[in-house]
């Protein structure tokens, strides 16, 4: 076997640039094979982390429903959870450990001589906990603060050194939003992006009631968080706020919920479904380039054959048997195949942290990848090169030996 490969590698020596250009197909595929998988699992990776930075054991109440109608619709449709909702999950609902509603305004922000646009959320004081957000400094605001609507608020870690700079504590300052002047009570810890991609940290909390009374004019909520007590609560927590809110909202079975309820894992699944589909459309052009590849092999492969006729002749007539040219053709395809597959590996593990440091989109490369990667090439130079390799085989000696 030992002499069989390093025949094959002399044969491939031969033409260096010939041998080059033919895996060239080879290493195109496996490298886009290779970015392509990373691409998915890197994506995947932020997907999954944003997530999580939401908080633990989630569910998101929200208003409207995808499905509502015929038409798309969900997130961002009219507010119909109003504060009787949220009152009704707080106290009829079991297995949670914290709720809290969110009604969201923008308005211009002020310190001073500094100035900005912000997300202002008003929330619960129970929406720390239900998102797993603790703060650098200062308190979380109380009950007595939501029932009362006072002009307290907690400030995101974006916003403070837009605002005051860098490393300046702000809990204590007074903040201007819109025509209302707020006292900072707490300083938030960075989150990082959110699950769309936005700077969680770029926003300010208030008590609901403040901004439903004193800044926006709303009366419903647009979502409702809400902890579940442990993973294994999720789903019982889940179908308990399905039912009571149809209840609520006088839904007749049959018609569809003017509501959802999301679980984390759905929120991961529903951004990983568009994840997926880049990832297939990346596999499918790098199978194409892979199977131009094989094509090429085949081809030279032919070639070879064609030049060598002579050589397989004086091989066959002193007494090499035909599954031994068919096993020295096939060699040489499968070294061709696995080495443009060695190159493709190469070339995409230099190339995916270029893509992420360059163009920012987060990639992972997993060994299972590499694997595969690998496998696929050294498949491709069996397949690809059978056919060459079984009509050299099939060669008549006496024939062979009268080729020109």
């Amino acid at each position: 076997m030992i002499a069989v490969f390093k025949i094959a590698l002399r044969a491939l020596r031969r033409n260096v640039l010939r041998s080059f250009l033919t895996m060239l197909g080879i290493i195109v595929g496996i490298s886009a094979v290779i970015i392509g998988v990373s691409m998915g699992a890197g994506a995947k990776a932020e997907v999954d982390k944003r997530i999580a930075s939401m908080g633990q054991n989630l569910l998101t109440v929200m208003s409207g429903n995808m499905s509502r109608g015929g038409v798309r619709g969900g997130f961002g449709m009219a507010p119909n959870l109003d504060p009787s909702d949220y009152e009704a999950i707080r106290n009829e609902v079991s297995g949670i450990t914290a709720a809290s509603p969110e009604v969201r305004t923008t308005g211009q922000i002020g310190a001073g001589n500094q100035n900005t646009s912000v997300q202002v959320s008003g929330v619960s004081s129970e929406y720390l906990m239900a998102r797993s957000w603790p703060l650098q400094s200062g308190i979380n605001f109380s009950d007595t603060d939501v029932r009362s609507a006072n002009k307290v608020c907690l400030i995101g870690s974006t916003t403070a050194k837009t605002l005051f700079g860098e490393n300046i504590d702000p809990v204590g300052q007074v903040i201007r939003i819109k025509s209302a002047s707020f006292t900072i009570l707490g300083w938030l810890e960075a989150k990082g992006s959110g699950s769309f991609g936005q700077d969680q940290d770029d926003i300010i909390l208030v008590p609901y009631t403040s901004v439903m009374k004193r800044l926006s004019g709303d009366t419903r909520f647009r979502s409702i968080f809400v902890q579940a007590e442990s993973p294994a609560a999720i789903a019982e927590v889940q179908e308990q706020i399905t039912e009571l809110l149809r209840q609520r909202h006088k839904i007749t079975d049959g018609k569809d919920d003017d509501f959802m309820v999301r679980t984390q894992q759905e929120t991961s699944d529903f951004f990983n479904a568009n994840n997926r589909i880049m990832t297939i459309l990346i596999g499918f052009f790098a199978g194409i380039s892979l199977v131009v590849g094989g094509i090429g092999i085949m081809n030279i492969m032919l070639v070879s054959v064609t030049e060598r006729t002579r050589e397989i002749g004086i091989r066959l007539a002193v007494g090499a048997r035909g599954r031994d040219v068919l096993q020295q053709f096939l060699t040489e395809a499968v070294l061709l195949s696995a080495l443009g597959g060695a190159l493709g590996i190469a070339t995409g593990y230099w190339l995916a942290p270029l893509l992420t440091k360059f163009a920012g989109f987060p990639t992972l490369i997993s060994s299972t990848s590499v694997i595969m990667a690998f496998s696929v090439s050294a498949i491709i130079g069996i397949v690809f090169g059978f056919f060459p390799a079984l009509k050299a085989a099939r060669l008549d000696p006496i024939d062979a030996l009268r080729y020109e």
